[in-house]
């Protein structure tokens, strides 16, 4: 993967979630005007543009408050975060658009809390945050919803104890991550599976971190996690949930994807360290590897590449995703520079 950016807009506030779908890749977050080739234009929190060429789509919904999580599925785009109303609708912190025209569809729900993170998989989108109820139906941090009719799935409640972060889901389990102590009532901190269909935990992945878990990535054969903690790690877990390997940072990672044998990860960290010893604040106590605000490691072995897109500022990146067939690797958050030129809260690679 090169670190020299692909053409894409960058963006005045801070983006948050970001998906690709076909050759468009949508984007959300706090911005109300998104810059491409030196002309500026109007996207309130939502915005899409060409994978191959980075010009802006038409589709521009607009959003009165943060976007903070994007699924897509087939010509559907779901969001959530902290708006009320969506293009003039009243929509609770979740709606669902046309992926060609940006329209708000019926899909409508009534939720006490937010999405932090969706994803759809197995018929459903899951939706994971703070939410406590949906149209006035307990709900403990997590819910489901049909993705044929809109209607919220009443067989899948999992029960979180505190905030879920991340939910990916795969063709047999939800994977959760995020601040809580234990599932469906039994000790499960903060990194759980459950079963796509029934809620039920998984015991059959059984990891134990120590610290929140702020994203989530999946493939074949693994399991990873951007970490919190005294300064931050990126862990890979095996679909058993033993830990196979860890990288320490000096700060948060905050997000995390998986493309062609390489984890990508970002976060606010400067650097990564050369062993899981921290000092104060997460300092590297055994030597350092410059890494600012993103990275990539080898997926097998963990072992920290070459690959160098330093990034700016304090709170770094808070969303990353792939396209597996265009081999592109997309960053969000609120860095405003990229090996020093100027690269506004997103940036994509290939």
């Amino acid at each position: 993967m090169s670190t020299t950016p692909n053409p894409a807009p960058t963006f005045n506030g801070t983006v948050y979630a970001t998906a690709y779908a076909g050759e468009t890749a949508y984007v959300g977050g706090d911005f109300t005007i998104a810059t491409f080739n030196g002309r500026s234009y109007t996207r309130n929190r939502l915005a899409a543009f060409d994978v191959r060429t980075g010009a802006l789509r038409a589709w521009a919904p607009s959003a009165d408050a943060r976007v903070r999580a994007i699924a897509v599925s087939g010509t559907a785009v779901y969001v959530g975060g902290a708006f009320g109303y969506v293009s003039g609708a009243r929509r609770d912190s979740l709606a669902r658009l046309d992926a060609g025209t940006g329209a708000v569809h019926s899909f409508k729900h009534s939720l006490s809390g937010q999405p932090y993170s969706l994803s759809a998989a197995n018929g459903r989108l899951y939706a994971g945050g703070n939410i406590s109820s949906v149209d006035g139906q307990a709900r403990s941090r997590l819910a489901a919803f049909s993705l044929s009719t809109g209607a919220l799935d009443g067989g899948w409640r999992p029960n979180a104890d505190s905030t879920v972060e991340a939910v990916t889901a795969t063709t047999d389990r939800v994977y959760v991550g995020g601040k809580f102590g234990a599932v469906n009532g039994t000790s499960q901190a903060r990194l759980a599976a459950v079963h796509p269909s029934s809620g039920a935990l998984d015991t059959g992945f059984r990891a134990r971190p120590a610290d929140v878990v702020h994203g989530l990535a999946v493939n074949g054969s693994a399991v990873y996690a951007a970490h919190g903690g005294p300064g931050g790690r990126v862990v890979a877990y095996g679909l058993d949930g033993t830990s196979r390997w860890n990288l320490t940072m000096d700060g948060d990672p905050q997000a995390v994807t998986v493309l062609d044998g390489v984890v990508y990860f970002g976060g606010h960290f400067d650097n990564v360290c050369r062993s899981a010893r921290t000092g104060y604040q997460g300092e590297c106590l055994d030597g350092k590897s410059r890494r600012v605000k993103l990275g990539a490691a080898d997926t097998g072995s963990g072992t920290l590449l070459s690959w160098t897109a330093n990034g700016n500022g304090s709170e770094g990146v808070f969303a990353m995703a792939v396209h597996t067939s265009l081999r592109k690797v997309a960053a969000g958050g609120a860095f405003t520079a990229i090996n020093g030129s100027l690269r506004e809260r997103f940036v994509q690679f290939g």
